[in-house]
């Protein structure tokens, strides 16, 4: 009698972490000793022409690594998770072929976990006028006004979203419009067992720290040219209601140079955003099941932290 044949999954490598906790130094690192190519995991490093803001990897930083999905789209386009998770599926074998061990590096809690357990979305599509119109109804009305809209269709997700998280708010608000389902629903049903080999690592840090790197990394982005950046974009037309301009630093900015807040208080604005959103990258990995953390917050210690992740990825995937 003939043993059928036992498929074995495809080895997956992820690396999350809230902003400014290390990920790209040691994601480099890593990638040039376990011969990686980098898949980005973070949904705004998409957009040509927004690099400041976004903290995207440099060429000299990638240090002839590949990298896929940054620089694929103009900022007008309205980049989706269901999109994000048809790459990954595509590039994943791919990489294999040639190889290399995939390896996701990114703090977009949803699009990370989504190719991670091989989320099942519905195709509701999009409708750019309807987004539009919720984007200028938040900047009529404020952030909560928004908030307020989707708690009234769909509690759950605006129990998880801060108000100030519009362009997932909207998201949902256009899901629930499109489809008549809750976006909270829809993540609910989604099984929790993954397609892949899979090794998810996750970085954190004393929130203290943590939030007094994401201030330094904000004043270093101003003294790179983060206003230029942005004023580039209005210029070249792009509208503050697109997905790529609801982005940290972004919106902050625009509506400085608009004369709607004053330099100070845009900053301001700035950094407590990028503060709760490091908070609630932490919260949402912690939700997600698998993650072995490594703690960063010795940051003088980065040979400690890259020994302890290369043993992981040595005893799990080697």
């Amino acid at each position: 009698m003939l043993r059928a044949e036992v498929k074995t999954k495809p080895k997956l490598l992820v690396l999350v972490g809230p902003t400014a906790v290390g990920k790209t130094r040691l994601s480099i690192e890593l990638a040039q000793a376990f011969n990686c190519e980098v898949i980005s995991g973070d949904s705004m490093q998409v957009y040509r022409e927004m690099d400041i803001g976004t903290a995207k990897i440099t060429t000299e930083e990638m240090k002839g690594i590949p990298h896929h999905l940054i620089d694929i789209h103009e900022p007008e386009y309205p980049y989706s998770v269901a999109e994000f998770q048809e790459s990954c599926t595509r590039l994943i074998p791919e990489i294999h072929e040639r190889g290399k061990l995939p390896f996701i590096v990114g703090g977009t809690g949803l699009y990370v976990e989504s190719v991670c357990y091989g989320f099942q979305f519905s195709d509701s599509g999009s409708d750019e006028a309807f987004r539009e119109e919720q984007f200028s109804y938040a900047q009529q009305h404020g952030a909560q006004a928004l908030h307020d809209r989707l708690r009234e269709v769909d509690p759950a997700s605006a129990d998880r979203l801060h108000p100030n998280d519009q362009r997932r708010i909207v998201r949902a608000l256009e899901i629930f419009h499109l489809t008549g389902e809750k976006w909270s629903e829809q993540l609910a049903v989604q099984k929790k067992e993954s397609p892949y080999d899979l090794l998810i690592i996750g970085l954190t840090m004393d929130r203290q720290k943590l939030y007094a790197r994401v201030e330094e990394r904000i004043d270093l982005m101003i003294k790179q040219g983060l206003v230029d950046e942005v004023k580039a974009l209005l210029e070249r037309g792009v509208a503050r209601g697109h997905i790529s301009m609801q982005g940290l630093g972004y919106k902050e900015i625009a509506a400085y140079l608009q004369g709607e807040v004053s330099w100070e208080a845009a900053v301001e604005w700035l950094k407590r955003d990028t503060r709760r959103f490091a908070k609630r990258q932490l919260s949402w990995f912690r939700h997600m099941k698998d993650i072995q953390w490594v703690d960063m917050t010795d940051t003088e210690n980065f040979e400690g932290h890259y020994k302890q992740v290369s043993e992981l990825i040595t005893r799990t995937l080697n």
